[in-house]
């Protein structure tokens, strides 16, 4: 990584803590800088294949910005996964599985090809892409302009 996106990131940080208290009540404790988050999206694409995603996505975000863990860990993706009810052999097998390793790479590609470097992401309407931990009011703003634009077509 750069050290000049190191550093932007880095002075974000007290900006995007203080939005998380303010506008969602969260005191953030973020795990390890710079991990690779491609296990933690692999087992995503095995979750959401047991019916689990939502759950998964949840609590990996919660593990790795309220609890520090280090979500590039195999352990602790396979001690989620089995709180939310998967079998933890299968899990850590999915892990390695090339056809789930190459959906991650395509949903990867597809977010470069966006433009997209960084996460939290969001595209509304293959139209409007807000990026950054954004408060509340800027989502819902970028929601409404959806919905205005929308209703007019």
């Amino acid at each position: 990584m750069p050290p000049e996106y190191r550093a932007r990131i880095e002075a974000s940080r007290p900006g995007l803590y203080a939005n998380a208290r303010e506008q969602y009540g969260l005191e953030l404790n973020d795990g390890p800088f710079g991990i690779d988050s491609r296990p933690a999206l692999t087992g995503a694409k095995y979750a959401e294949a047991h019916g689990q995603g939502h759950g998964y996505h949840a609590a990996v975000f919660r593990a790795y910005w309220q609890e520090a863990a280090d979500i590039s860990e195999l352990a602790t993706l396979a001690t989620i996964a089995e709180r939310l009810g998967l079998e933890r052999a299968a899990f850590l097998a999915a892990l390695a599985d090339p056809a789930l390793i190459a959906a991650v790479d395509a949903d990867i590609a597809q977010a470069h090809a966006y433009g997209l470097t960084g996460v939290p992401a969001m595209v509304f309407a293959d139209k409007y892409l807000v990026t950054g931990a954004q408060p509340y009011a800027v989502l819902k703003q970028a929601v409404e302009q959806v919905r205005a634009e929308l209703a007019l077509e």
